[in-house]
């Protein structure tokens, strides 16, 4: 024990040094630079930080605060001024912001080279010396794979010059090379945040792309080529990382996704690939200057030109060839040349080994309501009609299954369908065209979200059997996403269904065997709240484990996780570790979102990092069968029962008549649409009035962060814990926290949320006529959580087992304290019915310009 204190002690002070000292030091320079006309603006803010910490400590009304700090401190009482004055502020604070990443993730090494003990390299050096160890992580890792699939949800969206100044920022201040630091701070305060257009979801795409180019291809090839080197595999066409992509093709609730932005997509990554082979290419060519190679060398040159640079050039899939002529060159340098330069051929071996002419895999995802009307407008027409019960629709599920036919036809009168029907038939047409362009693994996977039963599957197979697909030759995966707390309890009945369908199991065999299902967590957040939607999770996967593999199914779970915990981020790699046995974890596949992609995969040093420690994840589960995280039939009862009371909990506040009314009013949910970082609408079904069931998850839970309650992070957990406490099984829940790393990694992650929840800021509302009692409701809950959460974790304070983290949010929270109180201010002065059309607009934009901020501080959520 006295080893990890020493170990915490060296860290919190290298995180003092390294991060929080230099950031004031940066951040004085910084506030000294005049970059707008308002003269002295940045030396006015540490006043106004100051005013705001001294009257959230006083509980004073944002707008008491705001008010008296520019009449009595500035002197302005004009309400233009002070309004020009905000914005100045805001755009201060948000770079702020940047600047704060940049400087932390400056320190990334050195904060976790400390870590060294629990790393992935400390494990091959044990392996090293073991050669049983050795001989399992072979066995292992022959099995194993870490796909990480890059999604566009808009929980942080840095524009791509933002994200170029981070990347040079972050360089100097490792160099503390002082005058780069001044001139990238002057670029970054005369850089744009985000464009005046909502960016359309190919321009998603291009935005993202840039962390692919960047930082993905150099690291997840030497992560790779690490592993594969020091444990002599041989995978052949196994890859044991594996990069997916979101943007262009979920288009559940997106109408903006078409087919051609598909289409668009896949293009602009194969492009944007075959740029970094020509980047490499020209630097393997200054070296390889030897007699033998040249064929080879201009073949090489030609194939990658071509596809990085013409216009419209013939994409066809060329990864065996651009193969054949890289190991030709690494012959004759091996035959001829001594070996030389042998290292930076392999390198580019590696990359098109791993990225081929795709780059990521393009996910297909729809909403299984819509596959269902394409379904229903399919049987009515030629030459589909009449092979199907017109009565279909008012089947049973067991009748369905059993009248689907799984033949195959050719449908092809569909333009009087309507537009979102017409496009599902279109992209599965062009999934096949994707496959023999960019190659089988360019998108491969169809995932249907809101799956409710077997027969969503079997039709979406019709569908594409109708499409022009052959049975025999179908390279395509049906995922079904289960999501809703009821979803999640009969996924294992829909599956075994599925398992025993004949037809569907030919597809399997054709498969290896081999199912991946995906398990929503936002939505069962949502649905039923943070300890049920993790109970729910872990129910359904041991479930689904147990029927899979009565079929002798290899089952992979695919993971959506977004940053928060309350949407199932938090601390991923231990989430992975802390599975028992009874749950089937030989590949990790996940969600990379918003904020999450930029903390953890923002540089090199924290995405090799990151990949290293969800493989260690992977492969220390997979080497000790979990025996201790495998839950008891009576830790499993307790876990249930806790669940349970923390479910009712929380449906009781969701039926409450100002839940979502409390949301529209006091947060910035319904400006969430507004924002120009996302081409996604706030809410599926978007032409209808507001409901919670329509609601996206993750305007749900941004909507709660912005009023920094943090509701779907923690509200249930304080009265369930209360409930088995009053039961006399406190000290069996106590050793539940210390023995299960699942459970453990829940109530942590909890008090992740709760470390960045502050009922100060609308302390306010405990005298509002209409929402005072409702806002006592969400106090009462937090006070109950946080104190027993600390007796159960025996603990004084939130998150002190995690005290890096804990002062990376308390400096995250310092810096964006005004912003929430100018959102607040905002909130409050556009509810006065008095003020005019156009003053409304001026504050609505206030608490738009105020969001961004605070959305993009929030990347240690993860």
């Amino acid at each position: 024990m006295s080893k990890i204190n020493t170990q915490q002690g060296s860290k919190e002070l290298v995180f003092k040094n390294e991060v929080t000292t230099k950031f004031e030091l940066y951040n004085s320079l910084f506030l000294t630079l005049p970059f707008y006309t308002v003269k002295n603006t940045g030396l006015a803010l540490p006043y106004f930080f100051n005013y705001c910490e001294e009257g959230t400590e006083n509980h004073l009304r944002p707008d008491e605060i705001i008010e008296s700090f520019f009449s009595i401190q500035k002197g302005i009482t004009d309400q233009k001024e002070i309004i020009d004055l905000l914005f100045r502020f805001i755009q201060y604070i948000e770079r702020q912001v940047v600047l704060f990443d940049a400087v932390e993730d400056a320190a990334f090494a050195k904060i976790n080279g400390l870590d060294e003990a629990n790393s992935l390299s400390n494990l091959m050096s044990k392996a090293s010396e073991d050669e049983i160890l050795y001989k399992n992580i072979q066995d292992s890792l022959a099995e194993f794979k870490l796909r990480l699939v890059l999604t566009a949800h808009p929980t942080q969206f840095y524009p791509g010059p933002v994200l170029a100044i981070m990347t040079d920022l972050t360089e100097a201040i490792k160099e503390n090379d002082v005058n780069a630091i001044n001139l990238l701070l002057q670029q970054l305060g005369k850089t744009p945040f985000f464009k005046k257009q909502k960016p359309t979801p190919v321009d998603e795409a291009i935005s993202l792309t840039w962390y692919l180019e960047n930082i993905f291809y150099q690291t997840a090839s030497n992560v790779h080529k690490n592993l594969e080197d020091v444990f002599k595999l041989d995978l052949g066409n196994h890859s044991l990382i594996e990069l997916g992509f979101w943007p262009g093709g979920d288009r559940d609730g997106n109408p903006f996704v078409t087919a051609e932005t598909t289409k668009q997509v896949s293009s602009f990554l194969r492009k944007a690939l075959f740029r970094c082979y020509y980047r490499d290419f020209k630097n393997m060519k200054r070296r390889v200057t030897f007699n033998g190679v040249e064929k080879y060398m201009d073949v090489l040159e030609d194939m990658i030109y071509a596809n990085a640079f013409d216009s419209l050039p013939q994409e066809t899939d060329i990864k065996e060839d651009l193969l054949d002529n890289l190991r030709n060159i690494k012959r004759v340098l091996n035959d001829y040349h001594d070996a030389l330069f042998i290292d930076v051929v392999d390198d580019l071996i590696w990359k098109v080994k791993l990225f081929g002419c795709h780059f990521a895999s393009l996910d297909i995802r729809q909403d299984s309501r819509i596959l269902r009307t394409l379904f229903a407008e399919s049987i009515k027409t030629s030459p589909i009609k009449g092979t199907i019960p017109e009565n279909f629709l008012e089947l049973t599920e067991e009748e369905k299954i059993a009248t689907i036919p799984l033949n195959e036809s050719n449908l092809t009168e569909y333009q009087s369908f309507g537009d979102l029907s017409k496009d599902s038939l279109d992209v599965i047409r062009l999934i096949k065209n994707m496959q023999t362009q960019q190659g089988k693994r360019a998108c491969h996977r169809f995932i249907i979200s809101n799956c409710q039963k077997a027969s969503d599957i079997l039709q979406l197979m019709q569908l594409f059997l109708w499409s022009g697909w052959k049975m025999d030759e179908m390279d395509v995966d049906f995922v079904p996403l289960f999501e809703t707390i009821d979803d999640l309890r009969v996924a294992d009945k829909v599956m075994k269904s599925l398992y025993q369908h004949p037809v569907y199991q030919k597809h399997l065999i054709r498969r290896k065997n081999r199912q991946i299902i995906m398990l929503g967590f936002s939505d069962s957040t949502k649905d039923g709240g943070y300890l049920m939607a993790n109970w729910s999770i872990y129910a359904a996967k041991s479930s689904l484990t147990k029927v899979s593999r009565e079929h002798n199914i290899d089952l992979a779970f695919f993971d959506g996780r977004g940053g928060p915990p309350a949407r199932g981020g938090g601390k991923t790699h231990k989430f992975y570790a802390s599975f028992g046995k009874d749950v089937a974890n030989k590949q990790i596949q996940i969600t990379v979102q918003g904020q999450t992609i930029s903390s953890h995969f923002g540089t090199f040093e924290s995405s090799t990092n990151n990949m290293e420690q969800l493989i260690h994840a992977g492969i220390t589960s997979a080497l000790s069968r979990q025996d201790n995280d495998t839950m008891s039939v009576s830790e499993r009862a307790v876990f249930s029962a806790l669940a349970d009371k923390s479910y009712d909990s929380f449906m009781e506040l969701r039926r409450h008549p100002l839940f979502l009314k409390f949301l529209e009013v006091q947060s910035p949910l319904k400006m969430l649409s507004q924002i120009n970082i996302s081409s996604r609408p706030v809410k599926r079904n978007s032409n209808a009035e507001l409901k919670l069931e329509d609601l996206r998850a993750i305007s749900f839970v941004t909507s709660w962060s912005q009023l920094k309650q943090n509701i779907p992070g923690f509200y249930g957990v304080g009265t369930a814990l209360k409930a088995i406490k009053e039961t006399g099984a406190w000290e069996e829940l106590k050793q539940l926290y210390i023995n299960s790393g699942f459970f453990k990694t829940i109530i942590d992650n909890c008090m992740m949320s709760m470390t960045k929840a502050d009922f100060r800021l609308t302390a306010y509302l405990e005298t509002d006529e209409t929402f005072g009692a409702f806002w006592k409701l969400l106090k009462e809950e937090y006070v109950l959580t946080e104190k027993l959460v600390l007796d159960l974790t025996n603990t004084q304070t939130l998150m002190q087992k995690y005290p890096i983290d804990k002062q990376s949010i308390d400096v995250r929270e310092k810096i964006t304290l005004p912003l929430v109180i100018i959102q607040r201010y905002a909130i409050i002065k556009s509810l006065d019915k008095n003020i005019s059309e156009e003053q409304k607009l001026i504050y609505n934009k206030l608490i738009l310009r105020t969001l961004y901020g605070i959305v993009n501080a929030a990347r240690n959520s993860a």
